[in-house]
Parts: structure tokens; sequence; C-alpha cells
């Protein structure tokens, strides 16, 4: 059997075509200042191509140096060509930034609304990515990470947390593309950083025994704030749910919430009670899509409500009102824990319960509803 059978000479004054070399060694020529190197092997049985560079930046010797090695591990029954593979992803260094977005591409089906209102990046985007954005997540041990964030781990506990397990699930995203990574780092990370000096805070609510004078003195308030503050305080719903309510969610004194707009990610109906409807009608008059619009027809922000009860000189904030109504179901009514949970759009029915328990107490809210309403209406 002939091998190294083309010459420097030979491969240079060459025609376009095939040109043999021997053990399956071929020089592809497209024309006659180029071409390609090709190997043909033998892999598990099958006839497999193998390309070894351009000619002539490869040179002969080059091209019989590569198919020799490549020769030498389908004798160990290694495939060549993926052997290669392996070589350049490993010699490509994924940087923390990089492994990131690949983690949260890979999550996006698991997170609310695709994760497009940014929650799940927003530590990563303000603690991590900016410090060590950079760096090879292969790279990345405790003491990367504890430095990163000792700074925030007692004054920011809940960024740092929320940092540190997105983090851990970037780690083993990284550790599945078959990247050298440590997956205990997180967790060697979070020993070095010991127990977080944090008190829980909840947000401040209002007393139900003042929520009828506070909502009076909404109601002689002017502005879309106002009128966004009482159907929240009438509905109990989140401050996001309410301040981007449209029109269309709205028929025949149910406000249908879609499951990309809950936090639980289902569907929930909301009975409106009279004062509630009638705040609708109100806003109908002045909108045509958004319940609330700010500025050119948008959504009111996300603080506008806030920033009402600032002005008027109260600690409480919006979120707090559906403490408020949950203390007083508490205290003042006789309504079934169930009920007095879905009203404020919690799971209740899970596992076992939730397979056989299909309703959604939409009677029974609309009765405590009422007897909000009653007390938020009330003179004194």
């Amino acid at each position: 059997m002939r091998y190294n059978v083309l010459t420097q000479l030979k491969a240079k004054s060459a025609p376009e075509g095939k040109h043999a070399d021997g053990q399956g060694l071929w020089l592809i020529k497209s024309d006659q200042a180029r071409g390609k190197w090709v190997l043909r092997l033998f892999i598990a049985g099958r006839r497999r191509e193998m390309g070894l560079g351009r000619w002539p930046d490869v040179s002969i010797a080059e091209a019989r140096e590569r198919a020799g090695e490549a020769r030498k591990l389908t004798r160990t029954q290694q495939d060549p060509i993926q052997e290669r593979h392996k070589a350049k992803r490993t010699a490509r260094r994924l940087t923390v930034k990089e492994a990131i977005e690949d983690c949260f591409k890979a999550r996006k089906a698991e997170l609310k609304g695709d994760g497009k209102a940014g929650r799940w990046m927003s530590p990563l985007e303000v603690h991590v990515i900016p410090k060590i954005g950079t760096t090879a997540i292969e790279d990345v041990d405790q003491h990367v990470l504890k430095e990163l964030l000792a700074p925030i781990w007692h004054e920011k506990p809940e960024a740092a947390v929320k940092a540190l397990n997105r983090m851990s699930l970037a780690i083993q995203h990284a550790a599945a593309l078959g990247l050298s990574v440590d997956l205990q780092a997180c967790a060697k990370a979070r020993a070095l950083l010991g127990k977080q000096r944090h008190t829980t805070t909840h947000i401040p609510s209002l007393p139900y025994n003042n929520a009828p004078a506070f909502y009076r003195s909404l109601a002689a308030t002017e502005g879309v704030s106002a009128l966004a503050l009482r159907f929240l305080i009438l509905t109990c719903a989140r401050t996001s749910e309410v301040r981007l309510a449209t029109f269309d969610e709205i028929s025949d004194g149910v406000w249908t919430l879609p499951a990309g707009r809950t936090k639980t990610g289902t569907e929930r109906r909301i009975p409106l009670v009279g004062e509630a409807i009638a705040i609708v009608e109100r806003c109908r008059e002045k909108s045509e899509h958004y319940l609330f619009p700010a500025y050119k027809g948008q959504a009111i922000s996300d603080a506008a409500m806030s920033t009402l009860m600032k002005r008027q000189g109260y600690d409480a904030r919006p979120h707090g009102f559906r403490s408020t109504f949950r203390t007083w179901c508490e205290e003042a009514t006789n309504a079934d824990y169930e009920t007095k949970e879905s009203v404020l759009g919690h799971a209740v029915d899970v596992g076992v319960v939730g397979a056989y328990q299909r309703s959604d107490r939409f009677e029974k809210r609309r009765t405590l509803m009422a007897a909000w309403e009653k007390l938020l209406l009330e003179q004194r």
C-alpha cells in the first residue's frame, strides 16, 4: 500500500479535484491555489470524514501528523471527531456572564412570564455580573463568592441570598455543559459568610379600624392614583395586578386575571363589589385600555400609589392593605381559612386536595368582599 505519495511540488501543480496521499489522507483542491485536507476513517464500523485544515495553510507534513494522531485514537476505540469537539469546548473559557445567560435561557419556561419582568436576573445584574462577569465560570470558587457577597451579606441579605442561589444554578448549568466547575462552591461560600444578621420586616399596614377613614379620604382625593388605590383596597389584589388591569379583563362584575399576571401562575377570578364596579365605570370614561393610565396611556408606575400614601403622611404601604384585610377577617368574621386565603390569591388546595377540590369559592369570596366593602363605607 502506497502512502506519503504527495510532495510539495505535486500538491502545488495538481489540478482541481481529489488527490490521495495514502492511508485515507486526501487533498481536495477547489482550484489551483486552494484546497483542504480530509482524512477518511472507519469509526464504529462507519466511514467518516474528518477535516484537517486548509491547504496550503496546513502543510503536507502537518496534515500527516494530524492524520496520525487521529488514527491513534481510532485504534483505542475513540472517536477523534468527538474528541476534537470536546477539546474546542474546553479551550473556550465560558465566562460567568455567559453561564448566567445560558442558564436563564434554559430556565425561562419555568419563570413567570418567561422571566420578562427581570426579577430572576436582577440580583445577578446588580451584584454579580458587573464584578465577576468576565471571570471564567471554572475559576469561581468559595473564596471568589465570599469576596463578592460579603459587602451585602448583612446589609442586603435577601439580594445576597438570591444572587448566591442563582449562581449555584449557573454553576450547575456549566457542569451540565461538561465544564470542570466546583458544584459545592456556593455551599462552601455560605459557610464562610456565616449566618446573616437579619430580622424579617413586614410591609407596614394600616389597622383595619382606621381603614374606613382612610378610604373616605381617598374618595375625596382627585387623580388616577387615588382611584387605583381604592380599587386595590376593595379587591385585595396585588399592586402590579391593579396598575396593569385592563378593561378586557373585566366582564359582568368579575375581574379575571390571566395566569401570566398572577403570582401562582393560574387564572384567578375576583368578584367586584358595587364600589369597585363604580370605579371601573368612572375609569372607562377616561381610558380605553388600562383602567388606571398615566402619561400617554401607559399604566401608572409601581410607585404611584405608595407616593400618594407618603404624601398624606402614612407609613403604611398599598401592599399592606392585604394584611389589613386578612387581620380584619381573622378578628371580625367567621370566614373559613380557605376562603380568606383565596381572596388574597394564595394557593390553598394543593396536592391530593387540589386534584379533587376544584371550586374557586367564588360565591363565598363575593360574600366576604361585600362585608369588607361595608366596613370601608361605614360612617363614623
